[in-house]
């Protein structure tokens, strides 16, 4: 038999999902959600300097023509989201059902985080 592996979140992905569950703690309802849910993510990476120092394409980041397409991958950026939201938002992950998450530039970075729920 091989070696047994050890799963353990890279400091900086740890470090991701503390600030998201302290974020979203401040959000917290009065119980957890246990419905279904449908997410919607848009993350908003900062502009490159490169961006920043050429007009056209600054307005293609204005326009929604040029995204991100360097790290980190927006599955990665989902996960922590959705690690940071459990127990504090909802039950579990499992209960996502749908999910729509995007990645843009900004000069004001940030994640946006809609959930939509029933009763």
């Amino acid at each position: 038999m091989g070696k047994g592996v050890s799963v353990r979140d890279p400091k900086e992905s740890k470090y991701y999902k503390s600030f998201v569950r302290l974020v979203a703690s401040e959000h917290a309802l009065d119980e957890l959600i246990t419905a279904p849910i449908i997410l919607h993510i848009d993350v908003y990476r900062k502009m490159t300097k490169e961006i920043m120092k050429s007009k056209k394409k600054y307005q293609q980041v204005q326009d929604g023509f040029l995204r991100p397409t360097t790290k980190p991958d927006i599955d990665n950026l989902v996960k922590g989201i959705k690690g940071g939201l459990s127990k504090v938002i909802w039950h579990d992950d499992s209960q996502v059902i749908e999910l729509v998450a995007r990645k843009f530039y900004s000069d004001k970075p940030k994640a946006v985080v809609t959930i939509e729920w029933g009763e």
